[in-house]
């Protein structure tokens, strides 16, 4: 199978999102999901993971998705698994310390490849303020920045002492564990979000910068999602770009969802070397 062209498959997919009459539905609370039950891994394959927050996991239907679940569809599943192990409303510092990095690691090996993208939910509080009603408390946010600083905090929702680092730490944390196990880290920028002025979508993540200068610092392929999907959107335009985004700024539907994964193919492309070549349709 070839990839579909970007902007009409994005054309498209919006002519049926338009078109669909599907009621809306309140947005779920993602910091809560269920850990997914994993497909079994076909062992005498390489495997192509994926950790990530929402915008890669598996959503909650057409309204919601993430670009992950689509992107298997762009590989020849009989040369390679791709395992999206994304979780929804998790930042790098809870991506580990929930454990779902250890579960990842565990079932690597070497030869696989590990695609990296996080940084929406690390802009969220270090520690909530207990003022905070207990529902809507996050202590997921990393420190801010790629330095060694830290920050001992009692956690609130975990009720446990925990020392918080920086993003760019946790990021060369996977980068450097990825590759002891003899696999290939891969770090992706974020997804872009839909938020415009004066006709253009607003500056990408501090996170997406951080995100490159690690990559560039631990000599890490890289691929700027986030620019490669605004040029997409400003061609379409803020008022069709908004139908990819029916439940908030941040959260994009299904076709929305197919636009990322085919971006993403692409970008993977362009990497030196071009590592996935012989798996990509």
């Amino acid at each position: 199978m070839k990839l579909r062209p970007l902007l009409a498959f994005a054309v498209a997919g919006l002519a049926a999102a338009l078109s669909a009459q599907t009621p809306a539905t309140p947005a779920p609370d993602l910091t809560k999901n269920p850990a997914l039950t994993r497909a079994p891994l076909n062992p005498a394959l390489p495997t192509l993971f994926i950790a990530g927050d929402s915008t890669a996991a598996r959503g909650r239907g057409e309204r919601q998705q993430g670009w992950a679940e689509p992107f298997a569809q762009y590989f020849d599943l009989a040369k390679i698994n791709v395992a999206n192990r994304a979780r929804g409303g998790r930042s790098s510092r809870t991506f580990i310390t929930e454990g779902v990095w250890d579960q990842l690691l565990a079932d690597l090996k070497p030869g696989d490849f590990v695609l990296i993208q996080f940084g929406h939910n690390d802009a969220s509080p270090v520690n909530e303020d207990a003022s905070v009603p207990p529902a809507a408390r996050r202590a997921r946010g990393s420190i801010p920045g790629l330095g060694d600083e830290t920050q001992a905090v009692d956690n609130i929702i975990t009720k446990k002492p925990e020392v918080v680092y920086t993003f760019g730490w946790y990021l060369r944390k996977m980068i450097a564990e990825t590759r002891a196990k003899g696999a290939t880290p891969i770090v992706l920028s974020l997804t872009i979000r839909n938020l415009w002025k004066d006709g253009k979508l607003e500056p990408t993540s501090r996170h997406s910068q951080w995100s490159a200068e690690t990559a560039a610092a631990t000599g890490t392929a890289f691929f700027d999602l986030s620019t490669a999907v605004a040029a997409q959107f400003e061609t379409l335009g803020a008022e069709k770009t908004a139908a990819l985004y029916p439940q908030d700024h941040t959260h994009f539907n299904a076709p929305g969802a197919d636009l990322h994964a085919a971006t993403v193919v692409a970008g993977l492309k362009t990497l030196p070397g071009n590592p996935l070549a012989t798996f990509v349709k």
